[in-house]
């Protein structure tokens, strides 16, 4: 399927999941791609325009109920602009861990019942180190799509991208954001959860 499928990740998307993990660095931390597939192109496009920070706080992921919830509540949202949940972002707490873990996995077979073209983006801290000091302008993100075994397959690895990046400066854009300490106000639905006055759909983040 993924083979298929290219994905284009807009700069809100992007900046967004990068804060997340920034704002709490010794954490693992996740959250929902949000998008809609553009099916007219070939190869098809899945378009990701948002992210939705879920959790700081792994062992509340794996609950299906918390999951359940945050899934209704953004679909809810965002199915009138025409989106969807299409697929997972996830932040290894360890700056050298570059595998994808179980859950993962886990929450991307569970939206690929939904989405059968999900995505999901682990990101390199590594790699976000350099971005902050200015040292790369690759993506800070690898994508991993679904194969016929029903196996997460890092894409890439044949020698060719699936992934790009609609706006070529957003790198250049997350550096200015790191340097303003934008992190600092990124919300995930934890932070809501404890306290609900906490809009975890950020607004203003980027505004």
């Amino acid at each position: 399927m993924g083979v298929e499928c290219r994905y284009e990740v807009a700069q809100a998307a992007y900046v967004k999941l990068a804060l997340h993990a920034l704002k709490h660095p010794t954490a693992a931390v996740n959250g929902l791609l949000v998008g809609r597939l553009l099916d007219s192109a070939s190869p098809a496009v899945v378009s990701v325009v948002d992210a939705v920070p879920l959790s700081h706080q792994p062992h509340h992921l794996p609950l299906l109920p918390t999951l359940e919830l945050a899934l209704t509540l953004v679909e809810d949202h965002f199915a009138p602009q025409g989106f969807a949940v299409v697929g997972y972002y996830h932040a290894n707490a360890r700056r050298d861990d570059t595998d994808l873990p179980a859950v993962a996995k886990r929450v991307g077979d569970h939206i690929f019942r939904y989405f059968p073209r999900a995505a999901v983006l682990l990101l390199d801290n590594q790699k976000l180190e350099k971005v902050i000091k200015g040292d790369s302008r690759d993506p800070v993100v690898q994508l991993y799509s679904r194969d016929s075994s029903k196996s997460w397959r890092q894409a890439g690895s044949d020698g060719s991208s699936q992934l790009t990046l609609k706006e070529p400066s957003t790198n250049v854009v997350l550096a200015d954001h790191v340097t303003t300490k934008k992190w600092q106000q990124i919300i995930d639905f934890d932070d809501h959860l404890d306290d609900i006055s906490k809009d975890w759909l950020n607004p203003s983040l980027l505004g």
